[in-house]
């Protein structure tokens, strides 16, 4: 880990990223746009919601970042029967002692995975709320930190409705990004069955390469990419073009124009750069924004997804020219090669 970019720049972030998907592809085979995506979301200190069909390796994906990160990892199976108590923890009394003890629940971790999170009924669905947004829980008047960084990763199964309970709305826009998997190519899962082969164990366990206290480094320096008035214009008409729309009952909040800004400026970071270009705003528009959108009933009925109302607002918004997005920019250091630090 000597040799590694030290993630206190937001340049260093890019050749990082690049040796860290390298070392996730050993086990996640032929998804490198997906975990790029998802160590996006990590380096912009948010959380993601996997939704795919089963078997395609959501659980993996996040149990690997979590390896690679070197974050502490849990798992929530949600399930009917599970009450907000068994993620958050409760207070515990002992007798021996007659005393009360807090037992700290799975979500006193660094990054934690709910799986199946559409399982659980509304109630247990909101215990995950707070512990989202304000990165603390509270049990019995008492209000406890989260460990930091703290991500949540969940993961849904679309093609399947019985017995599930649809994320409210407020739940679904504090995800970051909403992204699916999809099937491997061909060549990638003959690759992917051979490497289990030679492994010989269904476990893939991948040496860290950064600390929690490296992972937050580099969250702490995504924030220092610099952001341009006409970007900040772009993201904003953007987010204003899903409300305007026609085909939308209700657009993007203004919690998904700021959204759209962490996601820019870690896609930046993590292509070397510490200022955000039009570009990164149009590459993370459909993750970020798409979930966030509610779509008229006829348009639901007529099959439209909301990412296509996405692709359509961003077309139709003109990029701000690099004419036009000051000296400032110009003035900026310019991208770190692959392998040097500064």
């Amino acid at each position: 880990m000597t040799d590694l970019p030290t993630p206190t720049d937001p340049r260093s972030i890019g050749p990082l990223t690049e040796q860290m998907l390298d070392r996730l592809e050993t086990v996640i085979v032929g998804k490198r746009d997906l975990l790029r995506l998802v160590l996006a979301a990590v380096f912009a200190d948010g959380h993601v919601l996997l939704e795919d069909v089963p078997g395609v390796a959501k659980t993996a994906t996040a149990r690997a970042v979590a390896q690679c990160c070197g974050l502490d990892f849990s798992r929530v199976q949600f399930t009917p029967d599970l009450i907000p108590a068994d993620i958050t923890g409760a207070t515990i009394f002992d007798p021996s002692s007659s005393s009360t003890e807090f037992r700290p629940g799975p979500v006193f971790a660094n990054l934690v995975l709910g799986d199946e999170i559409n399982r659980a009924p509304p109630k247990t669905q909101s215990a995950l709320l707070e512990a989202m947004e304000e990165r603390q829980v509270t049990v019995d008047g008492e209000t406890r930190q989260l460990p930091s960084p703290f991500v949540v990763i969940g993961t849904q199964n679309p093609i399947e409705s019985e017995g599930t309970y649809p994320l409210p709305e407020a739940q679904l826009d504090r995800f970051l990004i909403r992204t699916g998997i999809g099937y491997p190519a061909h060549e990638h899962e003959v690759d992917l069955i051979l490497r289990r082969a030679q492994r010989g164990t269904d476990v893939a366990i991948i040496d860290p390469m950064l600390t929690p206290e490296a992972t937050r480094a580099a969250q702490l320096a995504v924030e220092q990419v610099h952001v341009s008035v006409p970007v900040a214009n772009y993201i904003v008409d953007i987010v204003d073009g899903t409300r305007q729309n026609p085909r939308t009952e209700a657009g993007a909040s203004p919690r998904g124009s700021l959204a759209l800004l962490k996601m820019a400026r870690a896609w930046a970071a993590m292509g070397g750069r510490n200022y955000v270009l039009p570009d990164d705003v149009k590459a993370m528009s459909v993750p970020t924004l798409s979930h966030r959108l509610l779509l008229m009933p006829d348009q639901w009925v007529r099959g439209v997804q909301p990412f296509e109302v996405v692709d359509e607002v961003v077309d139709m918004i003109p990029a701000p020219p690099p004419t036009d997005l000051g000296e400032d920019v110009g003035s900026l250091p310019q991208p770190l090669g692959f392998g040097e630090v500064p």
